[in-house]
């Protein structure tokens, strides 16, 4: 089996002998949140593989593509459960501000969640542009990055028991609902995270299934490419191409590391 610790070191750009710990671990996340992408490529094409330790290091931390939540935040549990540190997965549900309504495919967001003695802390690289980079505190605390403010809010609902909440900067006034998530369910085996990945795929309103989405963050902001768009957030303000089908693979390949094998559509 790889190394696992190592090729994650590599993949962000940390340092290989460097200790994780609760101290630095928001380090490790502003870093995965700028090398590793948000994507749906693999959806889109219809070249998922089934979730598992080997198929997952194969496709993120050795052809270096991206991935959505249940494979990104798998991967960083995998690694800092290697360094470790005591993690657990959980399954959420995604709040549609738009439309004021939960998501209709149910909890299909996966995050983490971090115990250190007897505090607890969600921590997420697989939230698209709504990434905390920072652990966020189970007991109300409003906690800052450079994305905005953060805070996890106890309610039991139907979706769980807790919710994350936030504000990020530049895009929100009020806080917001970003998810609610069920603590007292931990994610226990490779066959959870497959149902996941299969309502993600099947399910009619899945928003993955139908166009692709990368997005990555950058120093300055974060990158956005659809299919027919490449967005840039930069200190605040956006810019926004209009791009053709030549245009996205070419981005896709320089900006999100995507290699050929992903965008090649499988029949």
């Amino acid at each position: 089996m790889p190394d696992i610790d190592l090729l994650f070191r590599q993949r962000i750009g940390f340092p290989e002998d460097e200790e994780i710990t609760v101290d630095n671990l928001e380090v490790v996340l502003e870093l995965t949140a700028k090398s590793i992408p948000f994507e749906n490529i693999c959806v889109i094409n219809n070249n998922v593989m089934v979730m598992n330790e080997t198929n997952l290091v194969d496709k993120i931390l050795q052809h270096n593509e991206g991935g959505l939540c249940y494979e990104l935040n798998a991967i960083l549990y995998l690694f800092l459960r290697e360094n470790g540190l005591n993690v657990q997965l959980v399954r959420g549900t995604v709040y549609n501000k738009e439309n004021g309504s939960f998501s209709p495919t149910g909890k299909t967001h996966v995050a983490t969640v971090l115990i250190n003695g007897n505090e607890r802390y969600l921590i997420d690289t697989g939230f698209g542009g709504n990434l905390p980079l920072v652990l966020v505190p189970f007991d109300g605390k409003v906690v800052r990055s450079w994305n905005g403010e953060f805070r996890v809010r106890k309610e039991d609902s139907e979706h769980g028991d807790y919710f994350l909440e936030l504000k990020l900067k530049h895009k929100d006034d009020e806080w917001r609902k970003g998810y609610a998530f069920d603590s007292r369910q931990q994610m226990v085996n490779w066959d959870d995270l497959n149902v996941v990945q299969q309502i993600i795929v099947e399910h009619p309103q899945s928003p993955f299934n139908k166009k692709p989405l990368l997005t990555k963050f950058t120093d300055g902001g974060n990158i956005i490419l659809t299919k027919n768009s490449f967005i840039k957030w930069e200190n605040g303000k956006m810019t926004k191409e209009e791009i053709t089908e030549e245009k996205f693979e070419s981005l896709a390949k320089a900006h999100f590391s995507i290699q050929k094998r992903a965008l090649q559509k499988r029949a």
